[in-house]
């Protein structure tokens, strides 16, 4: 995700928003209003909360509702599996009828886009949330853990090059790049983050992180946590004894600055 922002700040077409005229393979393929699928997208609502206390909302309404939730869930767990599979195995997955996934989503691209779009949404409330410590280290690590535990980047991922982008998603990307970069800043100011390291060093350190993937999902939380550890140990700053210099050894090679964005370009 931080990618995704970072490509978008940088304002290079074709880095983050794919061509125009036309959609990737899947996309084409699934179903029908796939030509206005960036309209539909644009009038829609963020995304649609499960039912709870004082929210449940009756006949049609309350169950379009819940249809729109377990779509979502199947979509994610059936794209993360293979992002070429077609909404009739969401639909299938959901146990809900294709027309129910239609009304809601015209085309796949238009799953495809809400799916990475709810990812940064969470992305930028987490780095909003992050702002308010005042400790600049809990911050930023507080961050991370977050981020790694609701696997927003298995999306980025799985999903980069599948669909085009909309304006809006342009600017939360922007959004979210900014809000990373300012976390990383502080940790560096205040002594914590070692100098050497950039905010697409954390985007990276997150596409490690959900690369780790077993059978079984709480185990993969737990390693998930075990490396990100690991790897937060790494990008601490390590303070010299009075008069001795650092033993840690500078990073190798020039920082990542946006090279990976070719992924946005579509399929």
């Amino acid at each position: 995700m931080m990618e995704q922002a970072r490509a978008a700040a940088a304002d290079q077409p074709g880095a983050v928003a794919v061509p125009a005229d036309g959609l990737g393979p899947a996309a084409a393929a699934d179903g029908p209003g796939a030509g206005g699928a960036e309209a539909v997208l644009a009038d829609r609502p963020g995304p649609v909360p499960a039912d709870g206390p004082g929210e449940a909302l009756p006949g049609r309404q309350g169950q379009a509702r819940r249809n729109d939730a377990l779509i979502l869930e199947a979509a994610r767990e059936v794209f993360l599996n293979d992002p070429k599979a077609p909404v009739a195995a969401v639909a299938e997955h959901a146990g809900v009828g294709i027309s129910a996934l239609y009304r809601r989503y015209p085309s796949k691209e238009d799953l495809l886009r809400r799916l990475c779009h709810d990812g940064l949404r969470r992305f930028i409330a987490e780095a909003e949330a992050a702002g308010t410590d005042p400790d600049p280290w809990s911050a930023l690590t507080g961050f991370l853990e977050r981020i790694v535990g609701a696997d927003v980047h298995s999306l980025t991922v799985h999903l980069a090059g599948t669909f085009t982008p909309t304006p809006q998603m342009h600017d939360d990307a922007q959004r979210a790049g900014a809000l990373a970069a300012g976390l990383a800043d502080r940790a560096q100011a205040a002594g914590r983050l070692r100098p050497d390291v950039v905010a697409d060093d954390l985007g990276l350190v997150l596409e490690g992180c959900a690369a780790i993937r077993v059978p079984d999902p709480a185990r993969t939380g737990e390693l998930r946590r075990r490396y990100l550890r690991l790897l937060l140990d790494g990008l601490a700053c390590v303070s010299a004894r009075p008069g001795q210099p650092s033993s840690r050894a500078d990073l190798p090679g020039p920082p990542p600055h946006g090279e990976l964005n070719w992924r946005w370009r579509q399929r």
